[in-house]
Protein backbone atom coordinates (compact mmCIF):
# COMPACT_ATOMS: atom_id res chain seq x y z
CA UNK A 1 0.00 0.00 0.00
CA UNK A 2 1.09 3.03 -0.92
CA UNK A 3 2.84 5.36 1.97
CA UNK A 4 2.62 8.91 2.17
CA UNK A 5 5.73 10.81 0.53
CA UNK A 6 7.59 14.07 0.81
CA UNK A 7 9.94 15.97 -1.06
CA UNK A 8 12.67 18.48 -1.21
CA UNK A 9 12.09 21.63 -2.60
CA UNK A 10 14.43 24.01 -4.83
CA UNK A 11 18.17 23.96 -3.68
CA UNK A 12 19.51 25.85 -6.10
CA UNK A 13 21.17 29.39 -5.62
CA UNK A 14 19.18 31.02 -8.60
CA UNK A 15 15.47 29.41 -7.68
CA UNK A 16 15.42 28.22 -10.85
CA UNK A 17 12.85 25.00 -11.51
CA UNK A 18 14.39 22.04 -10.49
CA UNK A 19 13.38 17.88 -9.97
CA UNK A 20 11.72 16.92 -7.07
CA UNK A 21 13.65 14.45 -4.84
CA UNK A 22 11.09 12.04 -3.73
CA UNK A 23 10.98 10.65 -0.34
CA UNK A 24 8.82 7.95 -1.02
CA UNK A 25 8.19 4.71 1.29
CA UNK A 26 5.79 3.75 -1.20
CA UNK A 27 5.10 0.34 -3.01
CA UNK A 28 3.13 0.45 -5.59
CA UNK A 29 0.41 -2.33 -5.10
CA UNK A 30 0.26 -5.74 -7.76
CA UNK A 31 -3.27 -4.02 -9.72
CA UNK A 32 -0.73 -1.20 -11.04
CA UNK A 33 -2.70 1.74 -9.10
CA UNK A 34 0.80 3.24 -7.16
CA UNK A 35 1.16 7.15 -6.58
CA UNK A 36 1.06 9.20 -9.29
CA UNK A 37 3.21 11.62 -7.57
CA UNK A 38 3.66 15.29 -7.82
CA UNK A 39 7.67 17.20 -9.37
CA UNK A 40 8.42 20.37 -7.05
CA UNK A 41 8.18 23.17 -9.69
CA UNK A 42 10.14 26.32 -9.15
CA UNK A 43 6.79 28.69 -10.29
CA UNK A 44 6.99 29.95 -7.39
CA UNK A 45 10.70 30.93 -7.51
CA UNK A 46 10.00 32.50 -10.76
CA UNK A 47 7.29 34.86 -9.27
CA UNK A 48 9.41 35.82 -6.69
CA UNK A 49 12.01 36.19 -9.26
CA UNK A 50 9.56 39.29 -10.77
CA UNK A 51 8.43 40.30 -7.31
CA UNK A 52 11.62 41.14 -6.16
CA UNK A 53 12.83 42.85 -9.21
CA UNK A 54 15.48 40.26 -10.31
CA UNK A 55 17.58 42.59 -11.72
CA UNK A 56 18.51 44.36 -8.11
CA UNK A 57 17.69 42.12 -5.49
CA UNK A 58 18.71 38.75 -6.98
CA UNK A 59 21.97 39.33 -9.24
CA UNK A 60 23.55 42.51 -8.89
CA UNK A 61 22.50 45.17 -6.98
CA UNK A 62 23.13 48.77 -7.92
CA UNK A 63 23.59 52.24 -5.49
CA UNK A 64 23.01 55.07 -6.87
CA UNK A 65 22.72 58.05 -4.59
CA UNK A 66 22.24 61.00 -7.02
CA UNK A 67 19.10 61.34 -9.30
CA UNK A 68 17.23 63.92 -11.56
CA UNK A 69 14.21 66.11 -11.06
CA UNK A 70 11.75 65.28 -13.57
CA UNK A 71 9.12 67.48 -15.04
CA UNK A 72 6.82 66.60 -12.98
CA UNK A 73 9.53 67.90 -10.08
CA UNK A 74 9.75 64.41 -8.55
CA UNK A 75 13.07 62.55 -8.16
CA UNK A 76 13.63 60.40 -11.16
CA UNK A 77 16.21 57.89 -12.51
CA UNK A 78 19.57 58.84 -12.96
CA UNK A 79 20.38 59.49 -16.59
CA UNK A 80 23.79 58.44 -17.38
CA UNK A 81 26.37 61.23 -19.61
CA UNK A 82 27.44 60.00 -22.66
CA UNK A 83 29.88 57.09 -23.02
CA UNK A 84 33.52 58.71 -22.21
CA UNK A 85 36.14 57.88 -25.04
CA UNK A 86 39.49 56.49 -24.11
CA UNK A 87 41.09 60.03 -24.20
CA UNK A 88 38.79 61.68 -21.64
CA UNK A 89 39.21 59.20 -19.08
CA UNK A 90 42.79 59.27 -19.56
CA UNK A 91 42.73 63.00 -19.17
CA UNK A 92 40.13 62.73 -16.50
CA UNK A 93 42.70 60.56 -14.58
CA UNK A 94 45.21 62.75 -15.47
CA UNK A 95 43.67 65.43 -13.54
CA UNK A 96 42.38 63.66 -10.74
CA UNK A 97 45.88 63.10 -9.97
CA UNK A 98 47.00 66.45 -9.65
CA UNK A 99 45.30 66.97 -5.95
CA UNK A 100 43.34 69.41 -7.59
CA UNK A 101 40.22 70.65 -5.47
CA UNK A 102 38.17 69.56 -8.27
CA UNK A 103 38.40 65.81 -7.69
CA UNK A 104 35.36 64.51 -6.28
CA UNK A 105 33.35 66.71 -9.40
CA UNK A 106 36.08 64.74 -11.55
CA UNK A 107 35.44 61.94 -10.36
CA UNK A 108 31.82 62.07 -9.92
CA UNK A 109 31.99 62.41 -13.89
CA UNK A 110 34.00 59.30 -14.07
CA UNK A 111 31.42 57.57 -12.10
CA UNK A 112 28.79 58.89 -14.27
CA UNK A 113 30.85 57.62 -17.45
CA UNK A 114 31.39 54.33 -16.00
CA UNK A 115 27.41 53.46 -15.99
CA UNK A 116 27.87 52.29 -19.89
CA UNK A 117 29.69 49.06 -20.32
CA UNK A 118 32.16 50.18 -23.09
CA UNK A 119 33.48 52.40 -20.58
CA UNK A 120 33.86 50.35 -17.92
CA UNK A 121 35.87 47.90 -20.39
CA UNK A 122 38.15 51.04 -21.92
CA UNK A 123 38.55 51.97 -18.25
CA UNK A 124 39.84 48.87 -17.04
CA UNK A 125 42.54 48.14 -20.10
CA UNK A 126 44.21 51.50 -19.40
CA UNK A 127 47.33 50.31 -17.69
CA UNK A 128 47.58 51.97 -14.37
CA UNK A 129 43.99 53.03 -14.17
CA UNK A 130 42.58 50.57 -11.29
CA UNK A 131 46.01 51.50 -9.58
CA UNK A 132 44.66 55.27 -9.37
CA UNK A 133 41.36 54.20 -8.91
CA UNK A 134 42.54 52.19 -5.73
CA UNK A 135 44.35 54.79 -4.59
CA UNK A 136 41.82 57.19 -4.27
CA UNK A 137 39.84 54.64 -2.77
CA UNK A 138 42.06 54.42 0.21
CA UNK A 139 42.29 58.33 0.30
CA UNK A 140 42.32 59.96 3.73
CA UNK A 141 39.65 62.39 2.05
CA UNK A 142 36.26 61.05 3.05
CA UNK A 143 34.64 63.11 -0.12
CA UNK A 144 36.77 61.52 -2.42
CA UNK A 145 37.05 58.35 -0.80
CA UNK A 146 33.49 58.48 -0.82
CA UNK A 147 33.00 59.17 -5.00
CA UNK A 148 35.69 56.57 -5.70
CA UNK A 149 33.93 53.91 -3.85
CA UNK A 150 30.99 54.54 -6.20
CA UNK A 151 33.11 54.18 -9.28
CA UNK A 152 34.06 50.59 -8.14
CA UNK A 153 30.66 50.26 -7.32
CA UNK A 154 29.81 50.49 -10.71
CA UNK A 155 32.45 48.55 -12.28
CA UNK A 156 31.12 45.57 -9.57
CA UNK A 157 28.06 45.94 -11.45
CA UNK A 158 29.03 45.30 -14.69
CA UNK A 159 28.57 41.89 -16.64
CA UNK A 160 31.60 41.62 -18.11
CA UNK A 161 33.50 39.11 -16.00
CA UNK A 162 36.96 40.54 -16.79
CA UNK A 163 36.00 44.02 -15.42
CA UNK A 164 34.60 42.60 -12.22
CA UNK A 165 38.14 40.62 -11.87
CA UNK A 166 39.98 43.94 -12.70
CA UNK A 167 38.33 44.58 -9.26
CA UNK A 168 40.96 42.51 -7.64
CA UNK A 169 43.46 44.67 -6.11
CA UNK A 170 40.52 46.42 -3.89
CA UNK A 171 39.04 43.14 -2.42
CA UNK A 172 41.10 43.20 0.96
CA UNK A 173 40.68 47.41 0.88
CA UNK A 174 36.72 46.75 0.62
CA UNK A 175 36.73 44.40 3.48
CA UNK A 176 39.09 46.45 5.84
CA UNK A 177 36.50 49.13 5.18
CA UNK A 178 33.57 47.31 6.31
CA UNK A 179 34.65 48.40 9.62
CA UNK A 180 34.44 51.78 8.55
CA UNK A 181 33.29 55.07 10.24
CA UNK A 182 29.98 55.55 7.74
CA UNK A 183 26.91 53.56 7.94
CA UNK A 184 26.57 54.97 3.61
CA UNK A 185 30.48 53.75 2.92
CA UNK A 186 30.30 50.83 4.53
CA UNK A 187 26.82 50.02 2.89
CA UNK A 188 28.31 50.66 -0.40
CA UNK A 189 31.50 48.48 0.25
CA UNK A 190 29.31 45.69 1.15
CA UNK A 191 27.07 45.74 -2.04
CA UNK A 192 30.42 46.35 -4.29
CA UNK A 193 31.54 42.98 -2.45
CA UNK A 194 28.24 41.26 -3.34
CA UNK A 195 28.59 42.12 -7.03
CA UNK A 196 31.76 41.04 -7.69
CA UNK A 197 31.20 37.55 -5.55
CA UNK A 198 28.05 36.97 -7.82
CA UNK A 199 30.08 35.45 -11.02
CA UNK A 200 33.96 35.91 -10.58
CA UNK A 201 35.28 32.63 -9.16
CA UNK A 202 38.55 34.68 -8.60
CA UNK A 203 37.20 37.29 -6.44
CA UNK A 204 35.13 34.28 -4.28
CA UNK A 205 38.63 32.25 -4.10
CA UNK A 206 40.43 35.24 -2.96
CA UNK A 207 37.47 36.33 -0.81
CA UNK A 208 38.06 33.36 1.66
CA UNK A 209 41.82 33.57 2.62
CA UNK A 210 41.56 37.29 2.87
CA UNK A 211 38.86 36.77 5.34
CA UNK A 212 35.74 37.25 4.35
CA UNK A 213 33.88 34.99 6.98
CA UNK A 214 35.35 36.82 9.86
CA UNK A 215 34.54 40.55 8.37
CA UNK A 216 30.89 39.40 8.20
CA UNK A 217 30.49 38.11 11.39
CA UNK A 218 32.22 41.43 12.88
CA UNK A 219 29.90 43.13 10.48
CA UNK A 220 26.93 41.69 11.79
CA UNK A 221 26.95 43.17 14.67
CA UNK A 222 26.21 46.34 13.80
CA UNK A 223 23.34 48.37 14.71
CA UNK A 224 21.96 49.86 11.21
CA UNK A 225 19.83 48.04 9.62
CA UNK A 226 21.06 49.23 6.23
CA UNK A 227 24.60 47.82 6.79
CA UNK A 228 22.78 44.43 7.78
CA UNK A 229 20.62 43.67 4.86
CA UNK A 230 23.73 45.21 2.75
CA UNK A 231 25.71 42.23 4.95
CA UNK A 232 22.83 39.46 3.58
CA UNK A 233 22.98 40.46 0.13
CA UNK A 234 26.77 39.79 0.22
CA UNK A 235 26.09 36.37 2.20
CA UNK A 236 23.32 35.14 -0.11
CA UNK A 237 25.62 35.96 -2.91
CA UNK A 238 28.09 33.86 -1.55
CA UNK A 239 25.85 31.26 -0.23
CA UNK A 240 24.57 30.13 -3.64
CA UNK A 241 28.07 30.05 -5.53
CA UNK A 242 28.60 26.35 -6.55
CA UNK A 243 31.56 25.85 -4.96
CA UNK A 244 29.50 27.15 -1.60
CA UNK A 245 28.25 23.25 -0.20
CA UNK A 246 32.65 22.38 0.08
CA UNK A 247 34.56 25.64 0.61
CA UNK A 248 31.70 28.29 1.86
CA UNK A 249 29.24 26.72 3.92
CA UNK A 250 31.84 24.95 6.32
CA UNK A 251 32.81 28.26 7.48
CA UNK A 252 30.09 30.05 8.07
CA UNK A 253 28.39 26.92 10.05
CA UNK A 254 31.72 27.36 12.07
CA UNK A 255 31.11 30.95 12.71
CA UNK A 256 28.42 32.56 14.94
CA UNK A 257 27.13 33.80 11.68
CA UNK A 258 24.00 31.17 12.01
CA UNK A 259 23.11 32.37 15.88
CA UNK A 260 22.97 35.85 14.46
CA UNK A 261 21.03 35.22 11.21
CA UNK A 262 18.13 33.48 13.42
CA UNK A 263 18.36 36.27 15.26
CA UNK A 264 17.39 38.69 12.67
CA UNK A 265 15.39 36.98 10.82
CA UNK A 266 12.63 37.69 13.16
CA UNK A 267 13.37 40.99 14.47
CA UNK A 268 12.70 44.60 14.25
CA UNK A 269 9.89 43.41 11.54
CA UNK A 270 8.32 46.62 12.50
CA UNK A 271 11.42 48.41 11.08
CA UNK A 272 11.46 46.73 7.71
CA UNK A 273 11.72 43.36 6.64
CA UNK A 274 15.01 43.89 4.34
CA UNK A 275 17.01 42.54 6.53
CA UNK A 276 14.21 39.66 7.49
CA UNK A 277 14.01 38.50 3.88
CA UNK A 278 18.07 38.36 3.15
CA UNK A 279 18.81 36.32 5.76
CA UNK A 280 15.83 34.36 5.46
CA UNK A 281 17.02 33.17 1.76
CA UNK A 282 20.83 32.59 3.77
CA UNK A 283 19.07 30.11 5.82
CA UNK A 284 17.49 28.81 2.98
CA UNK A 285 20.57 28.23 1.07
CA UNK A 286 22.34 26.82 3.70
CA UNK A 287 19.40 23.94 4.68
CA UNK A 288 19.77 22.93 0.92
CA UNK A 289 23.15 22.23 1.03
CA UNK A 290 22.70 19.46 3.44
CA UNK A 291 26.20 20.63 5.22
CA UNK A 292 25.28 20.09 9.00
CA UNK A 293 21.55 20.82 9.56
CA UNK A 294 21.43 19.21 12.48
CA UNK A 295 23.62 21.78 14.11
CA UNK A 296 20.87 24.56 12.46
CA UNK A 297 18.12 22.44 14.15
CA UNK A 298 19.99 22.12 17.54
CA UNK A 299 20.50 26.39 17.53
CA UNK A 300 16.71 26.24 17.02
CA UNK A 301 16.10 27.17 13.70
CA UNK A 302 13.06 25.37 13.30
CA UNK A 303 10.97 26.87 16.47
CA UNK A 304 12.66 30.16 15.33
CA UNK A 305 11.32 30.14 12.02
CA UNK A 306 7.39 28.06 12.80
CA UNK A 307 7.20 31.14 15.56
CA UNK A 308 7.84 33.92 12.68
CA UNK A 309 5.12 32.07 10.16
CA UNK A 310 3.11 32.70 13.36
CA UNK A 311 3.75 36.23 13.68
CA UNK A 312 3.52 36.69 10.15
CA UNK A 313 0.01 35.54 10.07
CA UNK A 314 -0.72 37.83 12.99
CA UNK A 315 0.80 40.75 11.00
CA UNK A 316 -2.07 39.65 7.95
CA UNK A 317 -5.14 39.81 10.93
CA UNK A 318 -3.68 43.37 11.13
CA UNK A 319 -3.91 44.00 7.45
CA UNK A 320 0.10 44.73 7.47
CA UNK A 321 0.99 42.86 4.62
CA UNK A 322 2.79 44.73 1.97
CA UNK A 323 5.76 42.59 1.12
CA UNK A 324 4.89 39.56 3.75
CA UNK A 325 5.11 37.39 0.71
CA UNK A 326 8.91 37.97 0.20
CA UNK A 327 9.74 36.34 3.45
CA UNK A 328 7.15 34.60 4.20
CA UNK A 329 8.09 31.96 1.21
CA UNK A 330 12.25 31.39 2.48
CA UNK A 331 10.49 30.40 5.98
CA UNK A 332 8.50 28.28 4.27
CA UNK A 333 11.12 26.73 1.58
CA UNK A 334 13.20 26.54 4.93
CA UNK A 335 11.08 24.47 7.13
CA UNK A 336 9.52 22.07 4.33
CA UNK A 337 13.74 21.15 3.28
CA UNK A 338 14.01 20.64 7.12
CA UNK A 339 11.25 18.02 7.16
CA UNK A 340 12.54 16.09 3.83
CA UNK A 341 15.71 14.95 5.95
CA UNK A 342 16.34 11.55 6.19
CA UNK A 343 16.54 11.98 9.30
CA UNK A 344 13.46 14.63 11.11
CA UNK A 345 12.70 13.18 14.40
CA UNK A 346 14.48 16.21 16.74
CA UNK A 347 12.61 18.62 13.68
CA UNK A 348 9.29 16.88 14.04
CA UNK A 349 9.20 16.93 17.76
CA UNK A 350 9.85 21.17 17.86
CA UNK A 351 7.68 21.57 15.06
CA UNK A 352 4.32 19.96 16.42
CA UNK A 353 2.15 23.18 16.65
CA UNK A 354 -1.07 23.13 15.27
CA UNK A 355 -1.00 26.84 14.99
CA UNK A 356 1.32 26.56 12.06
CA UNK A 357 -1.41 24.74 9.95
CA UNK A 358 -3.91 27.44 10.55
CA UNK A 359 -1.24 30.07 9.50
CA UNK A 360 -0.60 28.29 6.33
CA UNK A 361 -4.09 28.06 5.48
CA UNK A 362 -4.74 31.67 6.09
CA UNK A 363 -1.40 32.29 4.20
CA UNK A 364 -3.15 30.43 1.32
CA UNK A 365 -6.50 31.84 1.54
CA UNK A 366 -5.04 35.49 1.66
CA UNK A 367 -2.20 35.22 -1.27
CA UNK A 368 -3.87 32.91 -3.41
CA UNK A 369 -5.12 36.09 -5.83
CA UNK A 370 -2.44 37.83 -5.82
CA UNK A 371 0.52 35.60 -5.29
CA UNK A 372 -0.92 32.07 -6.11
CA UNK A 373 3.09 30.63 -5.87
CA UNK A 374 2.94 31.21 -1.97
CA UNK A 375 0.07 28.45 -2.12
CA UNK A 376 2.30 26.28 -3.72
CA UNK A 377 5.15 26.33 -1.14
CA UNK A 378 2.34 26.18 1.76
CA UNK A 379 0.88 23.09 -0.18
CA UNK A 380 4.57 21.25 0.04
CA UNK A 381 5.01 21.78 3.44
CA UNK A 382 1.88 20.48 4.17
CA UNK A 383 2.81 17.93 2.50
CA UNK A 384 5.66 17.42 4.61
CA UNK A 385 4.14 17.79 7.69
CA UNK A 386 1.13 15.18 6.65
CA UNK A 387 3.60 12.69 5.49
CA UNK A 388 4.45 10.76 8.63
CA UNK A 389 2.91 12.60 11.07
CA UNK A 390 -0.74 11.51 12.06
CA UNK A 391 -1.07 14.85 14.17
CA UNK A 392 -1.39 17.28 11.61
CA UNK A 393 -3.58 14.79 9.41
CA UNK A 394 -5.99 14.84 12.50
CA UNK A 395 -5.31 18.85 12.78
CA UNK A 396 -6.61 19.20 9.35
CA UNK A 397 -9.80 17.63 10.01
CA UNK A 398 -10.15 18.27 13.72
CA UNK A 399 -10.05 22.35 13.13
CA UNK A 400 -11.78 21.82 9.84
CA UNK A 401 -9.86 22.66 7.30
CA UNK A 402 -10.39 20.23 5.08
CA UNK A 403 -13.24 22.38 3.12
CA UNK A 404 -10.81 25.20 2.26
CA UNK A 405 -7.86 22.06 0.92
CA UNK A 406 -10.80 20.98 -0.76
CA UNK A 407 -11.78 24.39 -3.01
CA UNK A 408 -7.84 24.43 -3.68
CA UNK A 409 -8.76 21.49 -6.08
CA UNK A 410 -10.02 24.07 -8.58
CA UNK A 411 -7.27 26.05 -8.80
CA UNK A 412 -3.86 25.56 -10.48
CA UNK A 413 -2.34 22.11 -11.79
CA UNK A 414 -0.03 22.17 -9.25
CA UNK A 415 -1.71 23.45 -6.42
CA UNK A 416 -4.43 20.84 -7.46
CA UNK A 417 -1.97 18.01 -7.51
CA UNK A 418 -0.27 19.38 -4.19
CA UNK A 419 -3.59 19.53 -2.59
CA UNK A 420 -4.83 15.94 -3.90
CA UNK A 421 -0.98 14.73 -1.84
CA UNK A 422 -1.90 16.42 1.26
CA UNK A 423 -5.27 14.39 0.51
CA UNK A 424 -3.59 10.86 0.43
CA UNK A 425 -1.29 11.57 2.84
CA UNK A 426 -4.06 11.94 5.17
CA UNK A 427 -6.21 8.92 3.80
CA UNK A 428 -3.24 6.57 4.27
CA UNK A 429 -3.27 7.22 8.06
CA UNK A 430 -6.13 4.49 8.38
CA UNK A 431 -10.27 3.70 7.78
CA UNK A 432 -10.84 6.42 10.55
CA UNK A 433 -9.56 9.14 8.28
CA UNK A 434 -11.08 7.81 5.29
CA UNK A 435 -14.77 8.00 6.97
CA UNK A 436 -13.73 11.60 7.98
CA UNK A 437 -12.98 12.47 4.03
CA UNK A 438 -16.01 10.67 3.23
CA UNK A 439 -17.96 12.56 5.45
CA UNK A 440 -16.87 16.18 4.19
CA UNK A 441 -17.89 15.28 0.30
CA UNK A 442 -14.46 14.16 -1.02
CA UNK A 443 -16.25 11.94 -3.46
CA UNK A 444 -17.86 14.93 -5.50
CA UNK A 445 -14.60 17.43 -5.60
CA UNK A 446 -12.83 13.67 -7.28
CA UNK A 447 -15.15 13.69 -9.98
CA UNK A 448 -14.32 17.22 -10.95
CA UNK A 449 -10.78 16.32 -11.07
CA UNK A 450 -11.45 12.86 -12.90
CA UNK A 451 -13.05 15.41 -15.56
CA UNK A 452 -9.67 16.86 -16.11
CA UNK A 453 -7.36 15.96 -18.95
CA UNK A 454 -3.93 16.36 -17.07
CA UNK A 455 -2.85 12.89 -16.66
CA UNK A 456 -0.87 13.59 -13.53
CA UNK A 457 -3.91 15.13 -12.04
CA UNK A 458 -6.26 11.80 -12.59
CA UNK A 459 -3.46 9.59 -11.70
CA UNK A 460 -2.80 11.56 -8.77
CA UNK A 461 -6.90 11.43 -8.05
CA UNK A 462 -6.77 7.42 -8.84
CA UNK A 463 -4.43 7.09 -5.93
CA UNK A 464 -6.71 9.05 -3.53
CA UNK A 465 -9.70 7.14 -4.63
CA UNK A 466 -7.76 3.68 -4.28
CA UNK A 467 -6.96 4.81 -0.78
CA UNK A 468 -10.54 5.43 -0.25
CA UNK A 469 -11.95 2.50 -1.78
CA UNK A 470 -9.36 0.08 -0.07
CA UNK A 471 -10.03 0.97 3.62
CA UNK A 472 -13.86 2.60 3.58
CA UNK A 473 -15.73 -0.13 1.13
CA UNK A 474 -19.01 2.07 1.55
CA UNK A 475 -17.63 4.71 -0.46
CA UNK A 476 -17.48 2.60 -3.65
CA UNK A 477 -21.33 2.41 -3.36
CA UNK A 478 -21.32 6.45 -3.06
CA UNK A 479 -19.03 6.63 -6.09
CA UNK A 480 -20.88 4.12 -8.51
CA UNK A 481 -24.13 6.32 -7.26
CA UNK A 482 -22.73 9.46 -8.39
CA UNK A 483 -21.61 7.95 -11.88
CA UNK A 484 -18.02 7.53 -11.20
CA UNK A 485 -17.69 4.65 -12.95
CA UNK A 486 -19.09 7.02 -16.26
CA UNK A 487 -16.43 9.08 -14.51
CA UNK A 488 -12.85 6.71 -14.99
CA UNK A 489 -14.62 4.96 -18.33
CA UNK A 490 -13.27 8.25 -20.33
CA UNK A 491 -9.69 7.42 -19.45
CA UNK A 492 -9.69 4.30 -20.09
CA UNK A 493 -8.01 4.73 -23.18
CA UNK A 494 -5.69 6.89 -21.91
CA UNK A 495 -1.82 5.04 -22.15
CA UNK A 496 -0.54 7.02 -18.96
CA UNK A 497 -3.95 5.76 -17.08
CA UNK A 498 -5.81 2.84 -18.37
CA UNK A 499 -3.70 0.60 -16.29
CA UNK A 500 -4.72 2.55 -13.03
CA UNK A 501 -8.24 2.84 -14.38
CA UNK A 502 -8.82 -1.06 -14.84
CA UNK A 503 -7.42 -2.15 -11.80
CA UNK A 504 -10.03 0.37 -9.93
CA UNK A 505 -12.50 -0.88 -11.97
CA UNK A 506 -11.73 -4.68 -11.60
CA UNK A 507 -10.90 -4.41 -8.13
CA UNK A 508 -13.87 -2.41 -6.59
CA UNK A 509 -16.39 -1.23 -8.99
CA UNK A 510 -17.35 -4.20 -11.16
CA UNK A 511 -17.49 -6.61 -7.79
CA UNK A 512 -19.60 -3.27 -6.15
CA UNK A 513 -21.82 -2.75 -9.30
CA UNK A 514 -22.56 -6.22 -9.62
CA UNK A 515 -23.15 -6.69 -5.91
CA UNK A 516 -25.53 -3.60 -6.76
CA UNK A 517 -27.16 -5.21 -9.68
CA UNK A 518 -27.66 -8.69 -7.77
CA UNK A 519 -29.34 -6.66 -4.55
CA UNK A 520 -31.53 -4.90 -7.22
CA UNK A 521 -32.98 -7.91 -9.10
CA UNK A 522 -33.48 -9.57 -5.40
CA UNK A 523 -35.32 -6.59 -4.15
CA UNK A 524 -37.35 -7.02 -8.04
CA UNK A 525 -37.78 -10.59 -7.37
CA UNK A 526 -39.31 -10.00 -3.79
CA UNK A 527 -42.21 -7.20 -5.05
CA UNK A 528 -43.05 -9.49 -8.01
CA UNK A 529 -43.66 -12.55 -5.86
CA UNK A 530 -45.54 -10.64 -3.44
Amino acid sequence: MPAAWRSCGPADGSRSQVQARQNRRAQAWGTGLGPAGANRAGRGGGALRKARRQQQLVSKRLLREDSLVNGDGQAGVEIASEPLSEQEILQLLRDVQRGTEERKKLLSRLRQGLQHKECQQKFVRLEGSMRVLIGLFTSSLANVQMEAARCLHELSHSSDPSVAEACLPATSYLLTYLSGHSVEFTELCLYTLGNLAVESDAVRKQLLPQGIIPALTSCIQSPHMAVLEGLGYVLSQLLQAREAPTKIIPLVLDSVLPQHMLRLVSSNLELGMGVAVEFAWCLHYIVCSHVNNALLISQGIVSTLVLLLLELASMISKAATEGLELLICPVLRCLSNLLAEDETEVCKVQIQDERLLVALFLFMQYFLQQHPFLVQECLWLLNNLTADEPIFCSAVLTLDLLPALLQLLSCSRMVTLLALTVLCNIAEKGPAYCHQLHQKAVLPSLLSTLALSDAQVVGQSLELLHLLFLQLPEAVDDFLRQAGLQALEQHQDNPQLQERVRALSETYLQPAAASLISCADASAAVLTSS
